[in-house]
């Protein structure tokens, strides 16, 4: 890892920053610009007023401070990954174009790569940093049975264009919304609901209009009789 700032005479040169960042990158220093920094230091010292070894020693307890809270850190995100595995969670990560998108699955296990936590969902490998949300098989299958009824509305046609040969599919999706719980139904978009009710109610229409037609041809003698009349 290159360091993150200029060195001048032992000092860094907070006026070097990347592009398009507001503040010095020299403040974000690891444990091995700390140590670049020291030796830096220690090259560039005033030989007429030199540091004394209790600078030293304070310095090297700063520096070995923060390399044990780094490792620390690195302690805690290993244990986090491990944790994940099994569990449901969403990522969101950035396709070429740089827009977010999120993908959701099981974690089946961590990978160590090149120094970073890696995350195997659906196949794909992703930084631990990408994960937005972890949530358990409940909340999923609560997703999943929500989206599976938007899916059985969105496939009938508009109510005006609906004919009697759909009442079959409008009571099955009836069905499945009923039998879905509490929880389960807080997933559901109001709108999915409102389309059941207005196919059901286009239904109702059709089957009363084609009631109608049937007891009419009856009363007009256009249905046998039971005796064959």
């Amino acid at each position: 890892m290159a360091i993150v700032a200029n060195v001048n005479n032992g000092k860094l040169d907070y006026s070097y920053t990347k592009s398009g960042e507001k503040e010095p990158v020299g403040s974000n220093l690891g444990y091995d610009q700390f140590l670049q920094l020291l030796c830096a230091e220690m090259q560039y010292q005033d030989p007429l007023e030199p540091t004394t070894n209790t600078d030293y020693v304070a310095q090297m307890a700063t520096f070995s401070q923060l390399e044990a809270t780094l490792s620390l850190e690195q302690t805690e995100q290993n244990a986090l990954a491990s944790a994940l595995v099994g569990k449901q969670v969403i990522l969101a990560t950035e396709d070429t174009t740089g827009n977010t998108k999120y993908v959701e699955g099981r974690v089946d296990y961590v990978l160590y790569e090149n120094g970073e936590v890696m995350l195997s969902v659906n196949n794909g490998l992703y930084p631990l940093s990408t994960l937005d949300t972890v949530a358990d098989d409940t909340y999923f299958d609560a997703a999943a049975t929500a989206k599976t009824f938007s899916n059985m509305v969105s496939q009938f046609p508009d109510p005006l264009n609906l004919t009697l040969t759909y009442k079959g599919a409008v009571e099955e999706a009836r069905e499945f919304y009923d039998n879905m719980s509490d929880y389960q139904k807080d997933f559901v978009e109001a709108k999915d609901v409102e389309v059941l009710k207005a196919l059901e109610e286009r239904i109702k229409e059709l089957q009363a209009a084609a009631d109608a037609a049937e007891k009419n041809k009856e009363e007009n003698g256009q249905t046998p009789t039971e005796d064959g009349e």
